[in-house]
């Protein structure tokens, strides 16, 4: 019955994802206008946001991974899964019930005094109930949901299957995309996840890593009574950070709330290590007297000490306005397509970041935010898959910060949080004094003069690389549709043929079909090819 359920639940994940592609190829053959396709990524957005829902499961973290890669996916499709909530029914508590029998190795009376069988939290992997050591010790038990590791199989099969097709066929949007890392990566995400035991190291890390951090709780857990499905930790009276009326019923201070939480979470994005890749209001709470209470740390990410340098490297450009360094950083970090062109970018990059803070509340934040992104999208940037969790912790706390304290402007909290640590730290103040000095116009215009010589030939020359790239892709795309178009047709004769009863007409439209699939891997394959060279060839420019 199980393999029957999975088998199902794969042919509606295939049958969807390839509905998708064949309404997406079409729209492009037919060269459908931008609304006309705005409007058919939001119908799928809608469709594909029912199909998580009834589906759940993997699913979900799935839906809340893609609402954060806007650099790859349209603002409509985007707009109707960014605000995905990973809670799902319950299981029956006679499941549980065995899960903690299993896991404990007897009845749960020989382990806790008591157990809530109404669940307080129920997630796609885990549902956490309230419980009581024999001691008395409030503790919340955190079960893994019976058959999710099965069905977790079944999905990252049905995913390796939609992203070797995607990998082979699918139009790829604003550069290469590397659609086996980016599976990877999801893949890795996950499969931590669902250990507990991985979790429960993470705690502990945590704990000991922010010990010394001020008003600040994270709860700790009974090694003993963990396993790989269940996780018991100390129960913590607390409400979600974003209960303003809370806040304002006990007297406290956003303003110092708001910095306290971003200091909490800088360190995690700018030290090498690992980060809380899933910090919603659900897993950041607010106690009366003002402490902050951090839980689930089953999704994390991790910074190594390279990138971790880079990024402090980034944010000290930014504050000195070394726009060149800046760019360059970004550059090393692999934000930026290979054909991209630093020195036609830095100008365009300098502008999107020089904002006068003390003006900023006599502007129109939403159209500031909207001339940003539209000048973001103009340039070549791309999000390296090892940063899309980074992106997304980053992007949660900046839409928490922003409804505990609507007042005040995300860069006002940002930049005495980001000053202070680097005071707390074992920063080199020196060297970012020496890169404030380097941005200064004196020293600058040496680097302007000769760049303003180069530029010309520069821009000459990356024009008659993207001519000749456009060029050529669009050889291969007009091959891939003739083949296209002829497999239709074959599948248009082939009905007709059944239907008629013309055993001849039916096997000429087999064999077309058969051509016309042949001819079309013949052209994705001889695209990736020339993709790679083209990528290779150009690297050496920069």
């Amino acid at each position: 019955m199980k393999g029957k359920y999975n088998w199902l639940r794969m042919w509606r994940i295939l049958s969807f994802a390839f509905s998708v592609f064949i309404r997406v190829y079409w729209y492009r053959i037919f060269k459908k206008s931008q609304s006309e396709r705005e409007k058919l990524w939001g119908n799928i957005g809608q469709e594909f946001r029912q199909t998580l829902f009834e589906l759940e499961g993997l699913l979900i973290k799935v839906g809340q991974f893609l609402s954060i890669r806007a650099d790859l996916l349209p603002t409509s499709f985007i707009n109707q899964i960014q605000d995905l909530v990973d809670q799902v029914p319950a299981s029956p508590w006679e499941e549980i019930n065995l899960v903690l029998e299993r896991e404990w190795g007897g009845p749960i009376e020989d382990i806790l005094a008591s157990i809530d069988s109404k669940v307080v939290a129920s997630a796609s992997i885990g549902e956490v109930y309230r419980g009581k050591l024999k001691d008395g010790t409030k503790v919340a038990v955190k079960v893994q949901r019976p058959e999710i590791r099965s069905i977790i199989r079944t999905d990252f099969r049905s995913l390796a299957i939609i992203i070797w097709f995607a990998d082979h066929f699918a139009p790829v949007p604003k550069g290469f995309i590397n659609f086996k890392l980016l599976f990877q990566e999801l893949k890795t995400v996950i499969e931590r996840e669902v250990d507990f035991i991985k979790e429960m190291e993470t705690i502990i890390h945590f704990r000991q890593r922010f010990q010394a951090f001020p008003k600040l709780h994270i709860p700790k857990v009974y090694p003993e009574l963990c396993t790989s499905k269940v996780l018991v930790l100390e129960w913590v009276d607390a409400v979600r950070i974003t209960e303003v009326d809370f806040l304002d019923r006990f007297s406290i201070d956003k303003v110092e709330l708001s910095q306290r939480l971003f200091r909490l979470f800088i360190p995690q994005w700018l030290e090498a290590g690992i980060f809380h890749a899933d910090p919603h209001a659900g897993n950041v709470l607010i106690k009366s007297d003002g402490t902050l209470v951090l839980l689930d740390f089953g999704m994390v990410g991790e910074i190594s000490k390279k990138d971790a340098m880079n990024f402090q490297d980034l944010i000290q450009a930014i504050f000195a306005k070394n726009y060149s360094l800046a760019v360059k950083v970004l550059m090393d970090l692999g934000f930026f397509l290979p054909d991209a062109n630093t020195k036609t970018i830095e100008p365009l990059f300098k502008e999107a970041l020089s904002i006068d803070l003390n003006q900023l509340k006599e502007m129109d934040l939403f159209q500031v935010k909207r001339d940003l992104n539209e000048m973001i999208k103009s340039l070549p940037i791309q999000v390296p898959t090892r940063f899309v969790f980074l992106g997304r912790s980053f992007v949660t706390i900046e839409g928490m910060l922003h409804t505990i304290n609507p007042n005040q402007e995300f860069l006002e909290i940002a930049k005495p949080a980001f000053i202070d640590w680097l005071k707390q730290g074992n920063q080199n103040k020196w060297k970012l004094l020496l890169k404030w000095i380097q941005a200064q116009p004196v020293f600058q215009i040496f680097h302007s003069i000769t760049d303003l010589l180069e530029t010309p030939k520069r821009l000459l020359e990356q024009k008659e690389r993207q001519q000749q790239r456009e060029f050529y892709f669009s050889i291969f795309e007009n091959q891939k549709k003739q083949s296209f178009f002829l497999g239709v047709l074959g599948g248009v004769g082939g009905l007709s043929g059944l239907y008629m009863n013309n055993t001849l007409i039916s096997q000429i439209s087999a064999v077309i079909v058969g051509i016309s699939v042949i001819f079309y891997v013949v052209c994705s394959v001889r695209q990736k090819k020339w993709l790679k060279n083209y990528e290779k060839h150009n690297s050496k420019h920069f």
